[in-house]
């Protein structure tokens, strides 16, 4: 069986693995008085919901 990262290590800090959020705004509503609702990404993991190995970059003098 391969071990790999354990599913509590990769979930992205920011939004701790909820990526995609849905969000109604209170008193708008359209013509058939369905309310409006906006999807809003986590922008650190860009909806994946997954951290990932950020690259260093190294300076050489």
């Amino acid at each position: 069986m391969p071990h790999g990262i354990p599913a509590h290590a990769r979930l992205c800090s920011y939004c701790d693995g909820f990526p995609v959020v849905a969000i109604t705004i209170i008193g708008v509503r359209r013509r058939d008085g369905s309310r409006i609702t906006l999807r809003v990404t986590c922008p650190a993991c860009r909806g994946t919901g997954i951290r990932t190995a950020r690259r260093r970059e190294v300076s050489r003098v």
